[in-house]
């Protein structure tokens, strides 16, 4: 009858032990899963730029086009955005998006060797879980690709 009393009281210690442990697992859960958004937010806008600039790189005028540049990136960030409307023009935040005709050997210490088309796509992700003092509420992402302008073009 004794060892019956022990082991009821034993167990009232593992609930204890879990009521206390429950915030920090939660929390713990919480910032990896808030973690994981962020890094989506980044991986999708160096995708972004980077299709981006494949597709400005294929002639001189390509390189300058805003309109291209702006739709495929706004496709790529199609899934980062977690239902927030991103506007149709990709000039103000949450997305801006510059593509620039850069000349050989203009682009100051990395000078290209040819003509290149280069992308920036400048994203301000959604606010996922605000913990204060611990992270931002809001991250501004900053992705510059750079890539030749194909030669066999001449226009």
């Amino acid at each position: 009858m004794q060892g019956n009393l022990n082991r009821r009281r034993r167990g009232g210690n593992s609930v204890i032990e879990v009521t206390l442990m429950a915030p920090w697992i939660f929390f713990l859960f919480v910032g990896v899963l808030d973690f994981g958004f962020y890094a989506y937010s980044f991986i999708s806008t160096e995708n972004a730029a980077r299709a981006a600039v494949l597709l400005t790189s294929k002639s001189k005028v390509a390189a300058t086009d805003q309109a291209d540049a702006c739709a495929i990136v706004l496709q790529e960030l199609a899934w980062a955005a977690y239902g927030r409307y991103l506007p149709p023009a990709c000039n103000a935040a949450p997305l801006v998006v510059n593509a620039t005709f850069v000349p050989m050997g203009t682009n100051g210490t990395n000078n290209p060797p040819a003509d290149s088309a280069q992308i920036e796509v400048q994203y301000t992700t959604v606010t996922m879980v605000p913990i204060p003092g611990a992270l931002s509420n809001l991250f501004v992402i900053d992705r510059k690709w750079l890539m030749q302008i194909d030669p066999t073009t001449d226009f």
